[in-house]
């Protein structure tokens, strides 16, 4: 079964697969529309359980600079192109360490938001020394690529719950705690 993300746009329920989301950002960010693709998702579960959300009041604040995510989200909202979407660095989560302290989500839903925060585990070292390389060679850009889509296949082939539960700060609503 395919995972599907859906929101509500003028009475129509509009349904969204992680090919979808890819198709529009291209090839280059696999991992990134995944782990846009898993927020959303979660959001969704947690903000609007019982229906799917309106896609326009959405809205997105990351620290994440990446273009997959960005694009993920905007390929499901429509948030960049509305001006509901920001990079926030101020979000930045150093106490989380380099390898997650980028990947924080506040993702709302007409008022309430939920901030997400990725799972130890999925990024590694590696992915993260060749992300931040500035001039890669042909060699780097392959290894990075391989990373990518196995990045992308772990964060998929997981539950939402378990890319973004990591313990006590992993999931926030309106600064109450959840547990899953």
């Amino acid at each position: 079964m395919t995972d599907l993300v859906a929101v509500r746009e003028r009475g129509q329920i509009l349904r969204f697969g992680f090919d979808d989301a890819l198709r529009y950002a291209g090839p280059g960010s696999p991992a990134g529309v995944a782990i846009g693709f898993k927020a959303l998702q979660h959001a969704f579960e947690v903000l609007s359980p019982d229906a799917p959300p309106e896609r326009r009041a959405i809205t997105v604040r990351t620290a994440f600079r990446g273009p997959g995510a960005r694009d993920a989200f905007e390929a499901v909202t429509r948030a960049v192109t509305d001006g509901r979407f920001t990079v926030d660095r101020r979000l930045l989560r150093a106490d989380r360490g380099r390898l997650l302290e980028d990947f924080v989500f506040e993702i709302g839903v007409g008022g309430p938001t939920v901030t997400l925060l990725l799972r130890d585990g999925f990024v590694t070292d590696e992915f993260i020394d060749l992300a931040r390389t500035e001039r890669r060679s042909q060699d780097q850009e392959r290894q990075l690529d391989s990373l990518k889509a196995i990045l992308a296949q772990h964060v998929l082939s997981s539950d939402a719950t378990e890319v973004f539960a990591d313990g006590e700060r992993a999931v926030e609503v309106l600064g109450e705690h959840l547990t899953d």
